[in-house]
């Protein structure tokens, strides 16, 4: 018999991925990946051109790019250096940072745009699959409750089970949902 201390020391078993994960899920996360791949290869030059753009910008690389920058540019103009100033005033300098931040920002809007068109098409599917669920379920639940009332279980007789039965009709409930918010938007809450 081993030592409860002994057993610490002992490595952690790994899991193999293939043997860790049932065969419709890693089915599932290859064909996700492969629909990713697919959408980056028909992104447009433009599009990934803005995303190279976008993904340098909010990086580190890019701060301590300009942090060097802008500080070189100060000593520079300030007559900390032994180089002829160029811009005392540091009007250039505000001019050069106000159009990189106006092509920068186009550039994080195109981006977001493409992400938020891949994100309304994830909501879709998930959207789509939730109501084929809640149809499935409804059906199953109907199916068991008519096996148990054939069978004489007692628990067959729960009022909740007749709710649960109901099919769900997805725009009433957004429609209640928009009246909802409607509502307390009125009421100011």
């Amino acid at each position: 018999m081993t030592s409860p201390r002994s057993d610490l020391r002992r490595p952690t078993p790994t899991v193999d991925p293939s043997d860790g994960l049932a065969g419709a899920l890693t089915r599932n996360i290859e064909a996700l990946a492969e629909r990713r791949r697919q959408e980056d290869e028909r992104a447009t030059t433009q599009d990934r051109l803005a995303q190279l753009i976008t993904r340098f910008a909010g990086s580190m690389a890019f701060v301590y790019l300009h942090a060097a920058v802008v500080l070189g540019w100060v000593l520079v103009n300030t007559g900390l250096l032994p180089i002829r100033p160029f811009d005392p005033t540091f009007v250039i300098l505000a001019t050069v940072a106000s159009v990189e931040a106006i092509f920068i920002s186009t550039f994080i809007l195109i981006s977001q745009n493409r992400a938020q068109a891949a994100a309304d098409r994830r909501a879709d599917l998930d959207l789509q699959i939730s109501l084929l669920s809640e149809h499935e379920v409804t059906h199953l639940i109907k199916l068991v409750t008519e096996i148990a009332h054939k069978l004489g279980v007692e628990e067959a007789r729960n009022p909740e089970l007749q709710e649960l039965q109901r099919t769900v009709a997805p725009e009433a409930v957004l429609e209640r949902m928009e009246e909802v918010a409607e509502d307390a938007s009125v009421r100011g809450t």
